[in-house]
């Protein structure tokens, strides 16, 4: 697999695509710190790691969706930047989800952040998806 971050988002995409509650996807530390940012910024209800019988960490996401109508909280994911083409971007360049609805992961040497921290912070970086 050459792009395991995009591999991440299109199993989520698909599970919120087939109305699933769980998803399970396998572990590194970038999809950790994605997954956190979801978590925290409400797009999904809950993770955990766990370990395969093989010793492999998983991540297990539960997905979100609203009570009554059953829509659910992430409309859609997109990978920005993907290892035959970067997209770097300054922090005066920095894009906006659908004017600030919306988030886009950025990796910084700050770490991990999304877009409103990376302007708070003064820092740019490799745009990785968009999440709305």
């Amino acid at each position: 697999m050459t792009d395991p971050i995009a591999d991440f988002l299109t199993r989520i995409r698909n599970a919120v695509k087939a109305n699933h509650k769980v998803v399970e996807a396998p572990s590194s530390k970038m999809k950790k710190a994605i997954t956190q940012i979801l978590h925290e910024e409400g797009y999904i209800l809950a993770y955990k790691f766990i370990t395969d019988e093989k010793g492999h960490e998983q991540i297990k996401i539960a997905l979100k969706y609203h009570p009554r109508t059953n829509m659910p909280a992430i409309k859609n994911l997109k990978r920005v930047s993907r290892p035959g083409l970067r997209q770097y971007s300054s922090v005066s360049t920095l894009p906006r989800v659908i004017h600030g609805l919306g988030i886009a992961i950025i990796s910084t040497p700050k770490g991990i952040i999304t877009d409103k921290v990376a302007r708070r912070e003064n820092v740019g970086g490799e745009v990785l998806c968009y999440i709305y």
